[in-house]
């Protein structure tokens, strides 16, 4: 796996990750911070752009945020599991843990862990 070019954008505070450059992406919001781009016809990562970026990675109290996932709901199923295969790529697992959190036997929700440097 080649490494992704990163950019990012001080005055946004805003990390772009590229993948795949010059390629024709769709947008897929992840959360209200994470915007994964991807090719649909090869089921591949793009990129991955963050906002909001040094609030994503600050430590909590007890160890490393978590953020759900909560775009993937508004998915179509076919989307969703596309979606589901590229974030299980090992292009996108060395950024982004999937995991569920449980706030009961009956509910699950799809969360993420971020793996990502401080900005320079």
């Amino acid at each position: 796996m080649t490494r992704p070019i990163t950019n990012y954008d001080n005055i946004s505070d805003t990390l772009y990750m590229s993948f795949i450059p010059n390629v024709k992406a769709t947008g897929i919001e992840l959360n209200e911070h994470i915007l994964l781009r991807i090719d649909r016809e090869n089921r591949k990562a793009v990129g991955i752009t963050f906002l909001n970026y040094s609030i994503l990675i600050q430590k909590a109290d007890f160890g490393p945020r978590s953020f759900p996932l909560n775009g993937l709901a508004k998915l179509s199923e076919e989307t969703r599991e596309i979606v589901m295969e590229i974030l299980e790529s090992d292009t996108v697992k060395a950024i982004l843990s999937l995991s569920t959190y449980t706030p009961s036997f009956a509910e699950a929700i799809p969360i993420t862990l971020l793996h990502l440097p401080q900005p320079a």
